[in-house]
This record gives structure tokens, sequence and C-alpha cells, in this order.
């Protein structure tokens, strides 16, 4: 039966097209893979991106040329009134002897605003386009040129940034430091030892996925000196990829991938003079391969620099002060927790540079602090017990700290405020007639915001506001088409409710019903899982393709469910986030499993012998985890892209939730799928791209060798050379979901009974 049923299944891939086709509908109230992967039906309004200016009084952004169709022009909008004016149009973007302007992709004015430094033909580097292109336009004499001179190759520089001045452009070519002059193109190289090991300006592979970190340089205040960083990337082991399709012989992709337990970069800050010459390193302690640098910043003045050091457990943060002309370091304040600590980003300083803003969790809530600059002193600037999201705005001339925040529902986000000079009460800005998520970009003057709200199933609205009052002055994207479009869908609302689970702990839930959903009888539940520390799925908010996906499945006769366990990353306070280190996938799957139990205590419409699950990267490792540990529950799971053994993952990811290997090889064993895939008892589809550089092909590859072992029968499919998104190539990402809703219906039978 289940080896018929694995013929059946390859057989059926090949004819999957054609079931989409039969089952397309010109009612627009029916959903169809075609309409939501194939079709630009559900494609948002574009907007930006949005630069404020003049201190809020106006604000640029990018807006499609009448001159140029395909091409944009540069606008200008007087804030107040709404006044429009074209301040480059796509005409004054032509270079000399091409026939079309340049394509914007982004922008950047100088500080004088009198030049514009154009970012285009971008590459993708890992997960962002972040290389490409760069011109500057002098808005005096209209003149257009490309930095890099003859020796640069297309799309090779990264992060041209202007000089304080606006008459230099620094940026990052092939692992080396450039500073070009504008006045005479005249290139001077600040670091020449760039290699593919040697890395200045930027970063590995490992330091952009799990720290965000991809522009490695700052400009002193002065424009003297560059400070950067450099990576020596010798002690990390290659992964390799094999791409089999391009060629008719394979190819080999090497990835600088240090798994967790292996040796990572070498990290370090230095400061040379901006004309170039020797770089002065920053003194940091202990060994460079086993700490991390993931911040840096000028100290509010040329001569200093302060950074954030972290050791290799990342429970330890140690700010420090450097010497820019000398390198001698100074330790001025630290935080510790036992069991990790998040990156802090929103250090800010305040009084010329005498304090500086801090994020802690160090009474139990994510609290903004403000440290002198010797670190002997600090106070509280957020309210305690409630959790700062991220900061928004520190209006210091106002003394006003502007965050976001959701107190009484994790699922939801706001903007607050409350004032900085100890009367520490919070005030929610937006409004109680808008449940949901929100979030805002606000001017520098703190008088005016672009504000993003959406609910879930009700696509995104972007309005100019003022502030405090939260007044709409006018609307900049109103997506009517899109929500017309979503408002003829038939469906059911999302509902929004906790379930608790062992020792009194509620888990936030949400559930989609079939659209003719009858009480009486019993319903199939597919539940969507991610559950780990980096993301939360039971959100308030328009939830895109999986919205529209998860809805099409309730029209075909599915309840779809999702439950954020204890240690996803909601505003619930320390405890709730940090109890899952040293055990991730194993509390947070128990905690899944108990909900499930729960739910199908809570409702009469539930078929219990129809539960199926699904999840993408570490929703694809708690997927296996809930397969596996809990066979009996679960009958049917999609797993996509997962991690099914942690020691194959990266160290700075892995290492920060789960310990060192060498410390908590328990916690590995214990939380990792693969353990426990003898106990699989259900339906299982595996689904990964071969050129995933995140989590590597190799976890699905090990995991069938020990389902194999067990004699366990499963599906799978893989697609050739696709990254962890696995969108690359036509048609990839309809196929994706067309070959997960096939398997879904064909072995978790659709309806009520």
């Amino acid at each position: 039966m289940k080896n018929s049923a694995k013929l059946q299944f390859c057989i059926c891939l090949l004819i999957i097209p054609f079931l989409s086709q039969a089952q397309t509908s010109n009612d627009p109230s029916i959903l169809s893979l075609e309409r939501i992967f194939s079709s630009s039906e559900f494609s948002s309004d574009w907007f930006g991106p949005a630069r404020w200016i003049d201190s809020g009084d106006g604000y640029t952004t990018l807006e499609n040329s009448a001159d140029h169709p395909g091409y944009r022009d540069i606008v200008r909008y007087e804030t107040s009134s709404g006044g429009r004016t074209i301040l480059v149009s796509a005409n004054k973007l032509v270079p000399e002897g091409a026939e079309d302007p340049l394509y914007v992709e982004n922008y950047h004015w100088s500080e004088d605003k009198s030049k514009l430094l154009i970012y285009t033909n971008s590459k993708r580097v890992w997960r962002q386009n972040t290389r490409g292109d760069y011109w500057v336009l002098d808005l005096q004499s209209w003149s257009l040129k490309q930095l890099g001179g003859i020796k640069a190759a297309p799309s090779t520089l990264m992060f041209a940034k202007f000089s304080p001045d606006g008459g230099r452009v620094a940026y990052v070519r092939e692992n080396n430091i450039y500073v070009e002059r504008l006045s005479n193109n005249e290139i001077a190289t600040i670091t020449n030892d760039g290699t593919r090991k040697i890395i200045n300006g930027t970063f590995d592979w490992v330091y952009e996925e799990e720290f965000s970190c991809r522009d490695g340089f700052r400009w002193s205040p002065d424009g003297e000196s560059i400070a950067y960083w450099q990576l020596d990337a010798h002690g990390i082991r290659d992964f390799y990829m094999i791409n089999n399709t391009d060629s008719v012989y394979s190819r080999m992709i090497p990835v600088q991938y240090p798994k967790a337990g292996m040796s990572n970069s070498a990290c370090k800050v230095g400061v040379v003079s901006a004309k170039g010459g020797s770089t002065t390193w920053m003194k940091v302690e202990g060994d460079p391969r086993n700490n991390y640098i993931p911040r840096m910043m000028w100290a509010a003045n040329s001569d200093e620099l302060i950074i954030q050091h972290l050791n290799r457990r990342q429970d330890h943060n140690k700010v420090t002060i450097c010497n820019a002309k000398t390198g001698e370091v100074d330790i001025i304040y630290e935080d510790k927790d036992e069991a990790w600590l998040d990156v802090v980003e929103d250090l800010k300083f305040l009084k010329e540079g005498k304090y500086f803003t801090w994020v802690s969790e160090k009474n139990g809530w994510k609290n903004v602090y403000q440290v002198s600059r010797d670190g002997k002193s600090e106070k509280m600037i957020s309210p305690d017990g409630i959790d700062v999201v991220s900061i928004q705005l520190i209006d210091e001339k106002g003394g006003w700290l502007y965050y976001m925040a959701s107190p009484g529902n994790a699922t939801q986000r706001y903007l607050y405020r409350n004032r900085i000079n100890g009367k520490i009460k919070p005030e929610r800005l937006s409004p109680a007639d808008q449940p949901g998520t929100h979030s805002y970009q606000i001017s520098p003057n703190a008088k005016w915001a672009i504000h993003t709200y959406s609910r879930a199933g009700t696509p995104p609205v972007i309005s100019l506001i003022s502030l405090p009052d939260h007044k709409a002055v006018r609307v900049l994207v109103d997506n009517k088409k899109l929500i017309k479009t979503v408002e003829k869908i038939k469906k059911s609302p999302v509902e929004f409710f906790t379930i608790d689970v062992d020792e009194g702990i509620s888990l936030d839930a949400y559930m989609i019903k079939p659209t003719d959903f009858d009480p009486t009888k019993k319903y199939p539940v597919l539940f969507h899982v991610y559950g780990e520390p980096w993301g939360q799925t039971v959100l308030d908010s328009w939830g895109w393709s999986n919205y529209l996906w998860h809805t099409m499945l309730t029209q075909q006769g599915y309840i779809v469910m999702s439950v954020d366990n204890r240690g996803t990353p909601g505003p619930k306070g320390r405890e709730w986030r940090k109890c899952v280190h040293g055990q991730i996938g194993v509390l947070a799957s128990a905690d899944q499993a108990s909900a499930v139990k729960e739910i199908i205590k809570r409702y009469d419409f539930i078929d219990e012998d129809r539960i199926g699950i699904w999840g993408w990267s570490g929703g694809g490792a708690m997927t296996l985890n809930a397969m596996f540990r809990y066979p009996e529950t679960y009958k049917t799971g999609m797993s996509v892209a997962p991690v099914t053994n942690q020691l194959l993952y990266d160290n700075i990811y892995q290492e920060r939730y789960s310990g060192l290997p060498a410390e908590n090889p328990e916690g590995y064993k214990k939380g990792s799928p693969i353990n426990f895939a003898k106990n699989l008892k259900g339906n299982l589809l595996l689904v990964h791209g071969t050129g995933d550089d995140n989590v590597h092909y190799q976890n699905t590859e090990v995991l069938i060798n020990e389902l194999v072992k067990h004699n366990k029968l499963f599906s799978l499919m893989s697609y050739p050379n696709r990254s962890h998104g696995i969108y690359e190539g036509r048609n990839t990402s309809r196929h994706l979901r067309e070959t997960l809703t096939w398997y879904l219906k064909n072995n978790l039978p659709a309806g009520p009974k």
C-alpha cells in the first residue's frame, strides 16, 4: 500500500500542471495556485524607498517615469502640503553614449543634498542584492559619473557612501576598500590584502546570515578616517554545493560555512586614513576566532569607536570604547544572560556623547536604558514589565522615546512613546480602532511618520500621518485593487485564540475554518509551524502568499491553524523567549503536541485522525520533530528545507540557542529530529533545494539514510540548484505549492465527515 502510494506520487508530479489547469476557475471568489503564484493579481502596490529630508519637512521617493516607462524618477514631496517636485527625472540619468536611463534600485543623498548616489545593476550575494554599480549625479552641473574606474568589472561595488563633506565616496570592491575623489575620479586604495579568505569592509556568510552584517566600514564624522571590519576566513572549512544542471559536467560551489562547534573567521576592527596607509587595529581581548564583533560605530566623535564584543556562547556582551589612533580599548559596560544575548541594534549617543542607549533583558523584560559614557551609571527609560520590540526614534530635543510594543497581545504591534526624563508613563499612539500590526518610518523631527497598517487577511495601507496625534495626512498606498480582489474571495475570518498547555502556559494560536463550515461535522486540520527563536507565525498581519494558500485550502475543506510555542520571539517577557535554551526542538515540539491535544478536547469539529503539519526551515525541523516524537498525533507532515541534525547548521545560530556542542551534546542529540526518525508512522514529504547555502541539502540526505535504515517510507521532492527560498527558476514557487497541495490532498483527505 505504501509503495503504491509513493509510485502514484512520482507519476502525479508529472501531471500536476494539468490538474492545476482543470482546477482553475473564472470565479473571483475561488482561489487557485495559478492565481496566487503565477499571476500579479495579488501583488501589492509599490512605494519607496522613502528618505526624509530637511529633518522631515520633506521626503523623497521613487516613482515610475512618464517619459521613460519602466524607469524611475526621484520625486520630492512637501510633507505638510503634499507639493510634488520631480528632483531627478529619468532623463537626467542617461549615461553618455547610452539610449536608456539607469534603473534606480536605491539612492542616497550627500549631506548637503547637492549630489546623489545611485545604485543599479545589482547582483545577489547570498540573501540580498548587495553588489552592483554606483553612479554619482551632481545636481548643479547634472554630470553623471560611474564609480570604480576602468578596473572595476560590472556589478562589483558594494556599500558606497559619501564622505561627510560629500567630496568623496568610499566603497568595497572584491574584498578591498577604496575611496574615490569626485572632482577628478582619483581612486585611493585603502586596503590591498583582500582575497577570498581576507575580507575587508564586508563579511563572510555566517556574519551576514546571523548578525545581519553586510556593510563593513564607517566614515569618521570628520571624514579623515575609515573604520572597518576584517575577517580572516582561513579558519573556516568550505562546504561544497554541487551544480549538476548548468553544464555537461558538474560544478562545485564552495561556501565558507562554519558548522556548530567548528572554527570561525578571525574578526578584528581597524582604523585607517581615508587617504590610505597602515591600519591601526583595535586591541580587543580574546581569541578572535572564538569571539564576535557584531556591531561597531564611531563613538560620537572622530577619535573613538564603540564596539559590541560577544563571546562564543553569546551570553556575555562587552561594550568597549576604542582609541582610534592607538587601538587601546576600555570595557565600559557589560551585559550577561544565563541563556543568550541579542545584539543591540539601538545604541545611540545622547547629550553630546555623554550617554548612550542600551537594550537589555536583565530585569526580565526587554527595556531601554540610558548609560553614562564611562558605564558607571544607568537608568531605565522604558516602562518596566513591557517588552520594547524595537526603538523607532529617540527624540532627544523633545525628550521622547518612541518604540514598538504590544503588552496586551503578542500577535500585534503598536507605537508607544514615553518621556526619557524618568517620568516613564507609556502613551500608545497607534489608534485603538486599528487592531493589528503597525510599522512606522518616523521623521527626524518626530512630527511625521510613514505608517503601514494591516490585519490578518487585510492587505497593508501606507499613509502619511502627523505625530503625536496620529492623524492621517494623506494616503500613500491605498492598495484598492488588491483589497477589492481579496474582498471577493470566499473566505472565513482568521480567528485568534489562546490555548493552555501543561503548567498553565498559554499559547497564542489562530484558526481559519472552511468556508462552508458545519460545526456538527469533523474536519482535517493542517498546522503551520515555525516554533524557533527567530520568528512567530501567529501574527495579526496581512500574511501574503501563505495566507492566500491557506485560505485556498480552507475553500477545499481544511481547517488551517498555527500555534506559537514557548521560545518564539513574542513580547511576552524574557522567560517566555529563553526557557528553550539548550533544548531547541524539545520543549517547542512538546508545546505544539500539547496544544493539538487541548485543541481536540476543546473543539468537537476537529478530526483527530486527520491532523497534518507543515513548516519551512526551522518549521521544517519542527515538522519532523512533531512527526517523529508524536507519531500518534500527527498523520501527515510536509517538511521544507529542514535542519535534521543541529550539528549540521551554522555555529552562530545554533550555539546561541543550543549552547556549545562540546558542553551540551545531549541537548544537540535530543533536539535533532534525525535521532527520532525511527518512530515515523505517518505520511512524510521532504522538500529541499539542492543549492541551499543556508540549510544544506546534506540535512535531507542524512535523514534519507536514517529513514532507509529503519525501512521508513516517505516522499521526496528535490529542486536542483534552488536556494533556501526555493524560488529561482521559472514556475518554481508555484510548482512547490502544487507539490505540497497535491501531497496534502492525497494523504490527508479534505472535507467534513
